[in-house]
Protein backbone atom coordinates (compact mmCIF):
# COMPACT_ATOMS: atom_id res chain seq x y z
CA UNK A 1 0.00 0.00 0.00
CA UNK A 2 3.08 2.07 0.70
CA UNK A 3 4.27 1.85 -2.82
CA UNK A 4 1.20 2.74 -4.07
CA UNK A 5 0.35 5.60 -2.38
CA UNK A 6 4.50 7.02 -3.31
CA UNK A 7 3.79 6.47 -6.71
CA UNK A 8 0.40 8.02 -7.12
CA UNK A 9 1.78 10.66 -4.98
CA UNK A 10 5.27 11.22 -7.45
CA UNK A 11 2.73 10.73 -10.83
CA UNK A 12 0.80 13.95 -8.86
CA UNK A 13 3.66 15.80 -8.47
CA UNK A 14 4.58 15.43 -12.45
CA UNK A 15 1.64 16.19 -13.71
CA UNK A 16 1.95 19.35 -11.37
CA UNK A 17 5.27 20.45 -13.04
CA UNK A 18 4.23 19.39 -16.15
CA UNK A 19 1.38 21.94 -15.98
CA UNK A 20 3.30 24.61 -14.44
CA UNK A 21 5.71 24.56 -17.39
CA UNK A 22 2.89 24.49 -19.44
CA UNK A 23 1.75 27.72 -18.26
CA UNK A 24 5.12 29.12 -18.94
CA UNK A 25 5.03 28.49 -22.66
CA UNK A 26 2.01 29.47 -22.95
CA UNK A 27 2.60 32.85 -21.47
CA UNK A 28 5.15 32.95 -23.74
CA UNK A 29 3.02 32.95 -26.63
CA UNK A 30 0.53 35.24 -25.85
CA UNK A 31 3.54 37.71 -25.33
CA UNK A 32 5.12 36.27 -29.02
CA UNK A 33 0.99 36.56 -30.47
CA UNK A 34 0.24 38.74 -33.51
CA UNK A 35 -1.50 41.03 -30.98
CA UNK A 36 0.44 40.56 -27.50
CA UNK A 37 -2.12 40.12 -24.32
CA UNK A 38 0.38 40.85 -21.91
CA UNK A 39 -2.15 40.78 -19.10
CA UNK A 40 -2.73 37.35 -20.08
CA UNK A 41 1.00 36.56 -19.85
CA UNK A 42 1.05 38.00 -16.71
CA UNK A 43 -1.72 36.04 -15.08
CA UNK A 44 -0.23 32.60 -16.21
CA UNK A 45 3.43 33.17 -15.67
CA UNK A 46 2.17 34.44 -11.78
CA UNK A 47 0.13 30.78 -11.59
CA UNK A 48 3.73 29.44 -11.85
CA UNK A 49 5.68 31.93 -9.69
CA UNK A 50 3.15 30.64 -6.67
CA UNK A 51 2.89 27.23 -7.21
CA UNK A 52 5.52 24.96 -5.07
CA UNK A 53 7.09 22.85 -8.31
CA UNK A 54 7.88 26.02 -10.15
CA UNK A 55 8.46 28.86 -8.06
CA UNK A 56 12.54 28.13 -7.66
CA UNK A 57 12.70 27.41 -11.36
CA UNK A 58 15.16 30.01 -12.90
CA UNK A 59 12.98 29.51 -16.17
CA UNK A 60 9.69 30.81 -14.64
CA UNK A 61 10.80 34.04 -13.26
CA UNK A 62 13.52 34.45 -16.21
CA UNK A 63 10.05 34.29 -18.63
CA UNK A 64 8.77 37.01 -16.13
CA UNK A 65 11.02 39.25 -16.28
CA UNK A 66 10.92 38.56 -20.22
CA UNK A 67 6.79 39.23 -20.71
CA UNK A 68 7.90 42.51 -18.50
CA UNK A 69 11.11 43.39 -21.13
CA UNK A 70 8.78 42.40 -24.07
CA UNK A 71 5.82 44.97 -22.74
CA UNK A 72 8.50 47.89 -22.33
CA UNK A 73 9.96 47.45 -25.78
CA UNK A 74 6.33 47.61 -27.77
CA UNK A 75 5.78 51.16 -25.76
CA UNK A 76 9.29 52.02 -26.12
CA UNK A 77 8.64 51.32 -29.91
CA UNK A 78 5.77 53.42 -30.01
CA UNK A 79 7.92 56.19 -29.51
CA UNK A 80 10.58 55.27 -32.54
CA UNK A 81 7.08 54.91 -34.86
CA UNK A 82 6.45 59.02 -33.78
CA UNK A 83 3.31 57.85 -31.76
CA UNK A 84 2.61 57.89 -27.85
CA UNK A 85 2.91 54.89 -25.59
CA UNK A 86 1.23 54.36 -22.15
CA UNK A 87 3.85 55.78 -20.17
CA UNK A 88 2.70 54.42 -16.77
CA UNK A 89 2.22 50.83 -18.54
CA UNK A 90 5.91 51.35 -20.15
CA UNK A 91 7.76 52.30 -17.51
CA UNK A 92 6.53 50.12 -14.65
CA UNK A 93 7.33 47.05 -16.98
CA UNK A 94 11.03 48.35 -17.10
CA UNK A 95 10.89 48.55 -13.61
CA UNK A 96 9.62 45.04 -12.92
CA UNK A 97 12.69 43.49 -14.85
CA UNK A 98 15.40 43.52 -12.61
CA UNK A 99 13.72 41.60 -9.60
CA UNK A 100 12.91 38.70 -11.79
CA UNK A 101 16.12 38.28 -13.35
CA UNK A 102 17.77 38.69 -9.90
CA UNK A 103 16.10 35.95 -8.50
CA UNK A 104 16.65 33.75 -11.47
CA UNK A 105 20.12 34.48 -11.57
CA UNK A 106 20.18 33.82 -8.28
CA UNK A 107 18.47 30.22 -8.65
CA UNK A 108 20.76 29.55 -11.37
CA UNK A 109 23.92 29.21 -9.18
CA UNK A 110 22.65 26.42 -7.09
CA UNK A 111 24.60 23.67 -8.25
CA UNK A 112 22.86 20.72 -9.72
CA UNK A 113 23.03 17.14 -8.66
CA UNK A 114 26.40 17.18 -9.73
CA UNK A 115 27.39 20.18 -8.01
CA UNK A 116 27.84 22.11 -10.84
CA UNK A 117 26.39 25.49 -11.98
CA UNK A 118 24.46 26.07 -15.10
CA UNK A 119 24.20 29.77 -15.65
CA UNK A 120 21.64 29.36 -18.95
CA UNK A 121 19.31 32.47 -18.94
CA UNK A 122 22.08 35.24 -17.87
CA UNK A 123 23.53 35.46 -21.32
CA UNK A 124 20.11 36.37 -22.27
CA UNK A 125 19.47 38.41 -19.00
CA UNK A 126 22.53 40.19 -18.91
CA UNK A 127 22.43 42.14 -22.60
CA UNK A 128 18.35 43.45 -21.37
CA UNK A 129 19.56 45.02 -18.21
CA UNK A 130 22.36 46.48 -19.88
CA UNK A 131 20.45 48.51 -22.52
CA UNK A 132 17.88 49.38 -20.14
CA UNK A 133 20.17 50.26 -17.95
CA UNK A 134 20.47 54.25 -18.36
CA UNK A 135 16.03 54.18 -19.18
CA UNK A 136 15.65 53.38 -16.14
CA UNK A 137 17.02 57.56 -15.35
CA UNK A 138 13.87 58.41 -17.70
CA UNK A 139 11.55 56.62 -15.83
CA UNK A 140 12.57 58.31 -12.57
CA UNK A 141 12.11 61.44 -14.48
CA UNK A 142 8.88 60.92 -15.19
CA UNK A 143 7.55 60.40 -12.19
CA UNK A 144 9.56 63.40 -10.48
CA UNK A 145 8.10 65.55 -12.71
CA UNK A 146 4.83 64.32 -11.91
CA UNK A 147 5.28 64.57 -8.05
CA UNK A 148 5.62 60.98 -7.32
CA UNK A 149 8.75 61.42 -5.47
CA UNK A 150 8.32 57.80 -3.83
CA UNK A 151 8.56 56.63 -7.04
CA UNK A 152 10.88 58.43 -8.82
CA UNK A 153 13.52 57.55 -6.16
CA UNK A 154 12.78 54.03 -6.83
CA UNK A 155 13.95 54.42 -9.95
CA UNK A 156 17.05 55.96 -9.55
CA UNK A 157 17.58 53.33 -6.39
CA UNK A 158 17.35 50.85 -9.17
CA UNK A 159 19.69 52.57 -11.51
CA UNK A 160 22.12 52.83 -8.90
CA UNK A 161 22.16 49.43 -7.67
CA UNK A 162 21.90 46.94 -10.90
CA UNK A 163 25.76 47.28 -10.96
CA UNK A 164 26.12 46.12 -7.92
CA UNK A 165 24.45 42.74 -9.02
CA UNK A 166 26.58 39.15 -9.61
CA UNK A 167 26.12 38.76 -13.08
CA UNK A 168 28.23 42.37 -13.55
CA UNK A 169 30.71 41.62 -11.00
CA UNK A 170 33.38 40.25 -13.62
CA UNK A 171 32.43 43.47 -16.39
CA UNK A 172 31.13 46.30 -14.26
CA UNK A 173 28.04 48.10 -15.82
CA UNK A 174 29.15 51.35 -14.88
CA UNK A 175 31.79 53.26 -12.93
CA UNK A 176 30.48 54.46 -9.71
CA UNK A 177 33.34 57.38 -9.56
CA UNK A 178 32.06 58.19 -13.48
CA UNK A 179 30.13 62.14 -13.21
CA UNK A 180 27.06 60.52 -14.72
CA UNK A 181 26.39 57.70 -12.39
CA UNK A 182 27.30 60.11 -9.43
CA UNK A 183 24.65 62.72 -11.34
CA UNK A 184 22.11 60.54 -11.11
CA UNK A 185 23.10 59.62 -7.28
CA UNK A 186 22.19 63.45 -6.65
CA UNK A 187 18.77 62.56 -8.46
CA UNK A 188 17.87 59.77 -5.87
CA UNK A 189 19.06 62.11 -3.47
CA UNK A 190 16.47 65.12 -4.09
CA UNK A 191 13.56 62.86 -4.56
CA UNK A 192 14.46 60.68 -1.30
CA UNK A 193 14.13 64.70 0.16
CA UNK A 194 11.07 65.14 -1.54
CA UNK A 195 9.51 62.18 -0.20
CA UNK A 196 10.50 63.08 2.34
CA UNK A 197 12.59 60.21 3.54
CA UNK A 198 15.89 62.22 5.50
CA UNK A 199 17.67 59.44 6.09
CA UNK A 200 18.03 58.18 2.28
CA UNK A 201 18.87 61.72 1.21
CA UNK A 202 21.30 62.16 4.28
CA UNK A 203 22.91 59.00 3.15
CA UNK A 204 23.07 59.70 -0.81
CA UNK A 205 24.24 63.68 0.05
CA UNK A 206 26.94 61.89 2.25
CA UNK A 207 28.49 59.97 -0.73
CA UNK A 208 28.60 62.33 -3.18
CA UNK A 209 30.36 64.56 -0.35
CA UNK A 210 33.02 61.78 -0.24
CA UNK A 211 33.36 61.55 -3.58
CA UNK A 212 34.02 65.64 -3.77
CA UNK A 213 30.68 65.93 -6.57
CA UNK A 214 28.91 69.47 -6.21
CA UNK A 215 30.34 69.87 -3.06
CA UNK A 216 29.13 73.31 -1.84
CA UNK A 217 25.15 72.46 -3.62
CA UNK A 218 25.33 69.30 -1.57
CA UNK A 219 26.68 70.83 1.28
CA UNK A 220 23.65 72.78 1.20
CA UNK A 221 21.14 70.32 1.06
CA UNK A 222 22.30 68.34 3.22
CA UNK A 223 22.89 71.11 5.82
CA UNK A 224 19.10 71.82 5.16
CA UNK A 225 18.29 67.86 5.96
CA UNK A 226 20.05 67.86 9.44
CA UNK A 227 18.35 71.47 10.29
CA UNK A 228 15.24 69.31 9.62
CA UNK A 229 15.98 66.31 11.80
CA UNK A 230 17.51 69.43 14.16
CA UNK A 231 20.59 67.24 14.49
CA UNK A 232 22.73 70.14 15.81
CA UNK A 233 25.65 68.09 16.14
CA UNK A 234 26.23 66.99 12.62
CA UNK A 235 24.92 70.11 11.23
CA UNK A 236 27.32 71.86 12.76
CA UNK A 237 30.01 69.49 11.64
CA UNK A 238 28.63 69.84 7.60
CA UNK A 239 28.48 73.80 8.21
CA UNK A 240 32.05 74.08 9.61
CA UNK A 241 33.58 72.01 6.75
CA UNK A 242 31.12 74.03 3.89
CA UNK A 243 32.70 77.41 6.12
CA UNK A 244 36.44 76.15 5.50
CA UNK A 245 35.84 75.21 2.00
CA UNK A 246 33.79 77.51 0.69
CA UNK A 247 35.02 81.16 2.58
CA UNK A 248 33.51 83.07 -0.61
CA UNK A 249 29.88 81.63 -0.05
CA UNK A 250 28.50 83.61 3.14
CA UNK A 251 25.66 80.99 3.67
CA UNK A 252 27.89 78.63 5.82
CA UNK A 253 29.39 81.33 8.08
CA UNK A 254 26.25 82.79 8.84
CA UNK A 255 24.38 79.76 10.09
CA UNK A 256 27.18 78.47 11.39
CA UNK A 257 27.23 81.16 13.88
CA UNK A 258 23.40 81.27 14.08
CA UNK A 259 23.88 77.65 15.24
CA UNK A 260 26.27 78.18 17.92
CA UNK A 261 24.34 81.17 18.93
CA UNK A 262 21.29 78.93 19.08
CA UNK A 263 23.35 76.14 20.87
CA UNK A 264 24.32 78.74 23.62
CA UNK A 265 28.35 78.40 22.28
CA UNK A 266 29.16 81.88 22.64
CA UNK A 267 32.97 81.30 22.20
CA UNK A 268 32.62 79.65 19.20
CA UNK A 269 30.23 82.12 17.55
CA UNK A 270 32.26 85.12 18.76
CA UNK A 271 35.83 82.98 17.05
CA UNK A 272 33.35 82.72 13.61
CA UNK A 273 32.01 86.01 13.96
CA UNK A 274 35.37 87.46 13.58
CA UNK A 275 36.65 85.53 10.20
CA UNK A 276 33.31 86.89 8.93
CA UNK A 277 34.33 89.90 10.03
CA UNK A 278 37.66 89.62 7.97
CA UNK A 279 35.76 88.29 5.18
CA UNK A 280 33.29 91.17 5.65
CA UNK A 281 34.26 94.04 7.19
CA UNK A 282 31.35 96.82 6.00
CA UNK A 283 28.88 93.76 7.25
CA UNK A 284 26.98 96.10 9.79
CA UNK A 285 24.84 92.84 11.07
CA UNK A 286 27.71 91.07 11.89
CA UNK A 287 29.47 93.99 14.18
CA UNK A 288 25.69 93.89 15.82
CA UNK A 289 25.54 90.22 16.37
CA UNK A 290 29.11 90.40 17.84
CA UNK A 291 27.96 92.85 20.20
CA UNK A 292 24.44 90.70 21.32
CA UNK A 293 26.87 87.63 22.20
CA UNK A 294 28.98 90.29 24.36
CA UNK A 295 26.32 91.38 25.56
CA UNK A 296 25.09 88.19 26.68
CA UNK A 297 28.36 87.30 27.86
CA UNK A 298 28.38 90.61 30.45
CA UNK A 299 31.54 91.90 28.21
CA UNK A 300 29.69 95.64 27.96
CA UNK A 301 32.73 97.14 26.85
CA UNK A 302 33.29 94.79 24.00
CA UNK A 303 29.73 94.99 23.10
CA UNK A 304 29.44 98.77 23.26
CA UNK A 305 32.73 98.65 21.01
CA UNK A 306 31.05 96.44 18.46
CA UNK A 307 27.81 98.17 18.36
CA UNK A 308 29.13 101.52 17.63
CA UNK A 309 31.05 100.13 14.93
CA UNK A 310 27.69 98.78 13.63
CA UNK A 311 26.21 101.82 13.93
CA UNK A 312 29.07 103.66 11.96
CA UNK A 313 28.92 101.58 9.07
CA UNK A 314 25.07 102.30 8.97
CA UNK A 315 23.82 105.16 10.96
CA UNK A 316 20.59 104.99 9.45
CA UNK A 317 19.97 101.02 10.81
CA UNK A 318 17.05 101.58 13.26
CA UNK A 319 18.60 98.15 14.52
CA UNK A 320 22.19 99.68 14.76
CA UNK A 321 20.55 102.84 16.97
CA UNK A 322 19.07 100.82 19.50
CA UNK A 323 21.47 98.47 20.11
CA UNK A 324 23.87 101.04 20.96
CA UNK A 325 20.69 102.95 23.05
CA UNK A 326 19.91 99.80 24.55
CA UNK A 327 23.61 99.36 26.37
CA UNK A 328 23.03 103.15 27.98
CA UNK A 329 19.49 102.04 28.93
CA UNK A 330 20.18 98.69 30.80
CA UNK A 331 22.94 100.40 32.45
CA UNK A 332 20.76 103.25 33.62
CA UNK A 333 18.41 100.57 34.64
CA UNK A 334 21.06 98.52 37.16
CA UNK A 335 21.80 101.89 38.40
CA UNK A 336 18.66 103.00 39.43
CA UNK A 337 17.82 99.56 40.96
CA UNK A 338 21.33 100.17 43.14
CA UNK A 339 19.93 103.38 43.99
CA UNK A 340 16.55 102.18 45.24
CA UNK A 341 18.87 100.32 47.92
CA UNK A 342 20.71 103.25 49.38
CA UNK A 343 19.06 104.51 53.13
CA UNK A 344 20.88 107.89 52.74
CA UNK A 345 19.07 110.58 50.72
CA UNK A 346 22.06 112.35 49.90
CA UNK A 347 23.28 109.11 48.06
CA UNK A 348 20.61 108.02 46.87
CA UNK A 349 19.94 111.28 44.83
CA UNK A 350 23.60 111.25 44.07
CA UNK A 351 23.16 108.13 42.66
CA UNK A 352 19.84 108.63 41.07
CA UNK A 353 21.73 111.63 39.10
CA UNK A 354 24.28 108.92 37.64
CA UNK A 355 21.62 106.84 36.49
CA UNK A 356 19.68 109.43 34.79
CA UNK A 357 22.77 109.95 33.39
CA UNK A 358 22.85 106.74 31.27
CA UNK A 359 19.09 107.45 30.31
CA UNK A 360 20.26 110.85 28.95
CA UNK A 361 22.40 109.12 26.69
CA UNK A 362 20.03 106.44 25.45
CA UNK A 363 17.27 109.02 24.67
CA UNK A 364 18.54 109.72 21.34
CA UNK A 365 19.86 106.07 20.13
CA UNK A 366 16.08 105.48 20.96
CA UNK A 367 14.01 108.65 19.42
CA UNK A 368 16.30 107.78 16.29
CA UNK A 369 15.21 104.22 16.40
CA UNK A 370 11.79 104.82 16.72
CA UNK A 371 12.04 107.69 13.88
CA UNK A 372 13.33 105.30 11.19
CA UNK A 373 10.91 102.43 11.99
CA UNK A 374 7.88 104.43 13.81
CA UNK A 375 5.99 100.86 13.82
CA UNK A 376 8.41 98.94 16.10
CA UNK A 377 6.67 98.64 19.47
CA UNK A 378 10.20 97.89 21.32
CA UNK A 379 11.25 101.55 20.64
CA UNK A 380 8.12 102.78 22.06
CA UNK A 381 8.41 100.83 25.46
CA UNK A 382 12.25 101.81 25.58
CA UNK A 383 11.08 105.38 25.33
CA UNK A 384 8.16 105.26 27.74
CA UNK A 385 10.39 103.86 30.40
CA UNK A 386 13.27 106.55 29.70
CA UNK A 387 10.83 109.41 29.51
CA UNK A 388 9.40 108.08 33.17
CA UNK A 389 12.76 107.94 34.76
CA UNK A 390 13.51 111.42 33.56
CA UNK A 391 10.34 112.63 34.75
CA UNK A 392 9.71 113.40 31.00
CA UNK A 393 5.53 114.10 32.00
CA UNK A 394 4.55 115.50 28.12
CA UNK A 395 6.72 113.46 25.95
CA UNK A 396 5.71 109.88 28.35
CA UNK A 397 1.80 110.54 27.74
CA UNK A 398 2.69 111.36 23.94
CA UNK A 399 4.42 107.89 23.73
CA UNK A 400 2.00 105.96 25.63
CA UNK A 401 -0.71 107.28 23.39
CA UNK A 402 1.26 105.75 20.47
CA UNK A 403 1.40 102.02 22.01
CA UNK A 404 -2.11 102.49 22.65
CA UNK A 405 -2.90 103.10 19.74
CA UNK A 406 -0.41 100.75 17.91
CA UNK A 407 -1.84 97.70 20.31
CA UNK A 408 -6.16 98.58 19.10
CA UNK A 409 -4.66 98.01 15.17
Amino acid sequence: MKQVALTIALCFMVSLTFAQKKNIKAAKNEVEAATPDFNEARKLIGAALEDPESKDLAETWYTAGWIENKQYDAEKTKLILGKEPNKDIMFDALFNIKAYFEKADELEQTPDEKGKIKLKFRKDMKPILKVNHLDLINGGAYHYEKKNYQRAYAFFEQYLETPDMIMFADEPLVSKTDSSYLNYKYYAALSASQIPDHAKAIALYEELLANDFNAKENTRYLTNEYSILKDTVNLIRVLKDGANKFPEESFFLLTLINQYIYTNQKDEAIDYLSKAIEQNPHDMQLYNALGAIYEEKKEPEKAREAFNKALALNPESPEAQSSVGRMYFNRGVELRSAANDIADQKKYMEALKISNEKFKEALPYFEKAHQLKPQERDYLIALKGIYYNLNMGKEYEATEAKLNKLEGE
